[in-house]
């Protein structure tokens, strides 16, 4: 039965340029979407953007009554108030308390990035009705989130999850968080020119060049795929999803990604009794994170009902 009274959240999702943010009840339905951009090279332009968002509201929805999530870039503290370690970019988002900052009557719970967006998909996405997952976006860095056991995993200080930043040659230069030869390197759009001896600025430049026949091309994306093959493959063993999500811009290539990928995991998944994790593209795009954040700030009325929220919308299909 429809509840006819759904509580209503804002999920607001801070990035390096733009702002996004999504209306939704506890029921999932999208009551509306917004972004707006902002220059990082102005002070606290992100913040202004913040509270542009945040006080368009829409038709019908009570914003004190409303609840408020928010995701960002970095690691979220302990408690979940603020994001604790931020360095170089979107100055002053480091150590700022969001419930004060939104003037909120309720906490307004604070996540990372990655870790928002890996809520969002099992909730409304490629991860619906799944207790285990992982998420990968592949982008100008590779990013990601681990859930298990229906838990987002944090870890001791929120860095739990840093998939891209697995190491696969130990004996390669080290990337921004020391690893060396990490799949960030790997794949990331940021070292395409190095990984193609300067033949290529962009990984789309790469895909497309692949799909017209390219040699090197094809080298350099096969090779980039074998790569992430691998570190897949470690994160099954490691963490046991049932699915691995894939996202980010370079994800759009689809089947020139997925096919290959697929191909090159197969023979390096452990699969006992035939088990195998199920490799999908996400589904929530760029609104992600907006939708993380706002069933985060749901998670006590969720909590309230007993119902787990890795199964809110019920399982997609059965896997083994």
């Amino acid at each position: 039965m429809a509840n006819p009274n759904p509580r209503v959240a804002l999920g607001i999702d801070l990035g390096g340029s733009s702002v996004k943010s999504a209306w939704l009840t506890d029921t999932g339905d999208v009551l509306a979407r917004a972004t707006r951009e902002f220059d990082d090279g102005q002070p606290m332009a992100w913040a202004d953007a913040v509270l542009s968002i945040f006080n368009h509201i829409p038709e019908g929805v009570d914003q004190q009554a409303a609840r408020v999530g928010v995701s960002a870039p970095g690691l979220a503290s302990k408690d979940r108030r603020r994001i604790q370690c931020m360095p170089g970019r979107l100055a002053g988002l480091e150590g700022l308390e969001w419930t004060k900052f939104l003037a909120r009557g309720k906490p307004v719970p604070v996540l990372n990035d990655a870790q928002a967006a890996l809520r969002g998909e099992c909730w409304l996405g490629a991860g619906r009705g799944v207790s285990d997952a992982i998420l990968i976006t592949l982008g100008t860095g590779v990013g990601g989130a681990a859930m298990v056991d229906g838990n987002l995993l944090r870890g001791r200080i929120g860095r739990a999850g840093h998939l891209g930043h697995t190491v696969l040659d130990v004996d390669a230069p080290a990337d921004v968080c020391l690893a060396p030869g990490s799949l960030e390197q790997m794949i990331g759009n940021c070292t395409v020119e190095i990984r193609s001896g300067g033949r290529f600025k962009s990984t789309q430049e790469v895909i497309e060049a692949f799909k017209a026949g390219d040699p090197v091309a094809a080298s350099v994306w096969l090779r980039s795929l074998k790569q992430l093959a691998g570190a897949i493959a470690s994160f099954i063993n490691i963490l046991d999803p049932q699915r691995v999500i894939i996202g980010g811009g370079i994800a759009r290539a689809g089947d020139l990604l997925f096919k290959p990928l697929q191909a090159f995991l197969d023979p390096m998944e452990w699969r006992p009794d035939g088990t195998k994790a199920i490799l999908v593209p996400a589904e929530l795009g760029e609104f992600a994170g907006a939708f993380g954040a706002a069933h985060a700030a749901l998670e006590p009325d969720l909590r309230e009902t007993n119902t787990p929220f890795f199964f809110t919308n019920g399982p997609r299909n059965s896997e083994v």
